[in-house]
């Protein structure tokens, strides 16, 4: 199977370089279970999970009403004892429960310290089965989506930007005791069990987040939004393109397949979006795409060539919406 998988992959990079037209890394695809896949994945953001098990159990910038507050500071120092338990129940959980549909890395579009290509068969033929979908073309489809995500995130100012953009915003969380003091004083707990009711209410993504949103994640929110939007519709516009080539007349039905199965997030892909302020939806897919196309009808299919050259090019919040801007921001540089 992994030479199989390498083959094609070697078939798809060509096609994703000359679209791209930019250097492919030359990974060479590892095939993973799901659980080699969440072991993988927990290892490659510890750093982003770290840095939000830290900010969730901050202390230092609680508010004058609080700190005066004796049940308050109890809270507050229950949640900095806990935070990385909290965070270690959850992100377990939800990573397990994510690795049961990934095709492969960059179903996440978040930048690894270092680029990865892994692809999960067992995912991506249970899905072909369920859509009637031949086999080796979802393969193909699916390497096409994993070789773009790779090319673009392996353009240094891409991922920084992006990481950058993550690392605030998990590191933006405040916690709130009393949001946490409410959220436990109502729990139903299990008399008979209970240490193992508080490890279910502490794996519960409404209590580990509870109201700790920050004005900072707010403002911030614009820019990440842009961010991933591009990133979905570059990485959608690749794959849209390759497929047509190595695919043929069933790329249109994978790529609805595929348009379908992102519209059906599951709550662990939702508490992920919520952890790290990637959203996913429809409409940041709509937005990425209509950017992506605007600016390839305007300035033909090498025009997204200033995003992967220019360290100044990313586009801002207002240029997703208004693609010939962009254009006239890269050509006056």
């Amino acid at each position: 199977l992994a030479a199989a998988v390498s083959d094609r992959a070697g078939y798809a990079r060509l096609h994703v370089a000359d679209v791209m037209a930019i250097e492919v890394p030359a990974t060479e695809p590892d095939v993973a279970t799901p659980e080699q896949w969440t072991q993988q994945t927990v290892e490659a953001y510890r750093p982003l999970f770290t840095d939000l098990a830290t900010s969730l159990g901050g202390t230092d910038d609680l508010p004058a009403e609080m700190t005066a507050d004796p049940m308050a500071q109890m809270m507050a120092g229950l949640g900095k004892m806990m935070a990385p338990a909290m965070m270690g129940m959850s992100v377990g959980s939800m990573v397990g429960n994510l690795a049961r549909r990934a095709f492969g890395v960059y179903d996440l579009p978040i930048p690894r310290a270092t680029p990865a290509l892994v692809v999960v068969p067992a995912n991506i033929d249970s899905f072909a089965a369920a859509w009637s979908i031949e086999l080796d073309e979802m393969r193909l489809w699916v390497l096409a989506h994993e070789l773009a995500g790779l090319t673009l995130f392996s353009v240094g100012h891409i991922a920084d930007h992006l990481r950058s953009l993550v690392q605030r915003h998990v590191g933006g969380f405040r916690p709130d005791p009393s949001a946490l003091s409410d959220k436990l004083t109502s729990l139903d707990i299990d008399q008979s069990d209970p240490m193992a009711a508080m490890q279910q209410a502490f794996g519960d993504p409404e209590v580990l987040l509870g109201a700790v949103r920050s004005s900072e994640q707010l403002a911030l929110e614009p820019e990440l939004d842009a961010a991933v939007a591009v990133t979905i519709g570059v990485i959608d516009w690749v794959v849209d393109a390759v497929a047509v080539r190595i695919i043929g007349g069933s790329a249109l039905q994978i790529a609805e397949a595929a348009r379908r199965r992102r519209a059906e997030a599951s709550p662990d892909e939702i508490f992920v979006e919520r952890l790290l302020g990637i959203r996913l939806g429809a409409e940041q897919t709509a937005r990425g795409k209509a950017f992506v196309q605007g600016v390839v009808d305007r300035a033909g299919e090498h025009g997204l060539e200033p995003l992967f050259t220019d360290p100044t090019a990313v586009p801002t919040p207002n240029e997703i919406e208004a693609p010939g801007l962009w254009l006239a921001r890269v050509a006056d540089g």
